[in-house]
């Protein structure tokens, strides 16, 4: 069994509309990229896993294979919600684990155009503007407590309950959030949106589902992005350049929601992240004190925000605290999403689990350009799907 795995090369597209590429070639633009960032080829890859919420069923893995090489190895196709491209990244580290692979490609990506599933949020032919795309986050049942399945209204509760859990939480923090992340991105070049905001510009943009408004919300666009992952054993046979820019995968997680009472009126986005997080770092073998990074699941301001907790960034109870501190700034003591987040870089389904995974091997290797924070050794990536997934993995920089 392989007990030590690293992330060998990475790669991400740019997340914006790009009508002109079918799912196919975003994949393997993400696919050959990332091969390419860790010097091998698609004959070293013992197993594929290609990851996409809506395009996954049409055996997507193999058409991706028929672009960029047939050599006869297992191919998964994975759907699993927003935590569709994590778990890609997982089936092949379970495969390498298992003995099976000693090499593997995990591939996440979704063409989602102007569809408003998420936000109601989409973008115009200048990139940085945001527009309404008639699909809102309403209350649409009431049973027992407010209930809705639409994304925006679920986050919107989840982070209105943890205000009124949480005396001092108000709507200007959550906004905070926002304002910070779409700050981040105007140094991120892949990002969909790379445009600075401010406070009062977020407070007063559209509502959406109080207290998130279309500032607060991620837009939905194209993308993609992959991972080649190596066993330890592998990785020692390779060059020292190679070696020099692996990523060690010092814990992979994956949770999904437990039962609890008021999970059956309004989906539970809290239990299944602490969850997956007390895990990740007893795997490891760290605390969240010790992480210099982390890119966490932001699709809306009240996500972040409840998010700080749920991975015991802060004290419990302290999310409006800790982002009135200035903590989760790229120049504070603990930087959450230096990308821009899902608010400003975007999200494509499937390939959000992986990009997230691209953002912080990007940083543990000195490689993240102007944003770069500084002396990062070990990140945490987060993703949820709502109503069945979370993934938690955390990385560490080589330290050949």
């Amino acid at each position: 069994m392989n007990s030590d795995l690293w992330i060998l090369g990475t790669h991400m597209t740019p997340f914006r509309r790009q009508p002109d590429l079918d799912v196919v070639d975003l994949a393997s633009q993400a696919a050959l990229g990332a091969m390419k960032d860790g010097e091998v080829g698609i004959a070293d890859m013992d197993i594929l896993a290609c990851g996409s919420l809506f395009q996954a069923s049409a055996g997507l893995g193999q058409q991706l294979q028929d672009q960029i090489g047939q050599t006869g190895i297992p191919v998964y196709n994975v759907s699993n919600a927003c935590a569709t491209g994590a778990t890609a990244l997982r089936t092949v580290i379970m495969s390498i684990k298992a003995g099976e692979s000693e090499m593997g490609l995990a591939v996440g990506v979704e063409q989602m155009g102007k569809m408003g599933l998420l936000a109601g949020a989409s973008r115009r032919s200048d990139e940085n503007v945001y527009e309404p795309s008639g699909r809102y986050g309403s209350v649409m049942s009431v049973d027992g407590i407010l209930g809705t399945n639409t994304m925006p209204g679920v986050f919107a509760q989840a982070g209105m309950k943890y205000a009124y859990e949480n005396d001092g939480v108000d709507f200007e923090q959550f906004a905070k959030v926002a304002q910070k992340n779409h700050a981040h991105s105007t140094m991120n070049p892949l990002a969909q949106y790379q445009k600075e905001f401010s406070l009062e510009e977020v407070m007063q943009s559209p509502m959406t589902s109080y207290p998130n408004t279309l500032l607060m919300c991620c837009p939905t666009g194209d993308g993609a992005a992959a991972a080649v992952v190596v066993s330890g054993e592998r990785l020692r046979s390779l060059s020292t350049e190679q070696q020099k820019r692996a990523v060690k995968i010092s814990a992979s997680v994956l949770t999904s929601d437990p039962y609890v009472e008021d999970g059956q009126v309004q989906p539970d986005v809290n239990t299944l992240t602490r969850n997956a997080s007390t895990a990740a770092y007893e795997a490891a073998g760290i605390g969240p004190e010790d992480l210099d990074l982390v890119e966490l699941h932001d699709c809306f301001a009240t996500a972040e925000l409840i998010h700080y907790d749920n991975l015991q960034l802060c004290e419990s109870g302290g999310a409006g605290d800790f982002i009135d501190s200035g903590a989760p700034y790229r120049n504070g003591s603990m930087p959450v999403n230096v990308s821009g987040g899902l608010i400003s870089k975007g999200h494509p389904i499937g390939a959000t689990g992986i990009a997230n995974v691209y953002e912080v091997a990007t940083h543990l290797r000195g490689e993240a350009g102007d944003r770069q924070i500084p002396d990062a050794k070990v990140g945490l990536t987060h993703v949820i799907g709502l109503g069945s997934s979370c993934g938690v993995h955390i990385l560490e920089a080589a330290a050949v």
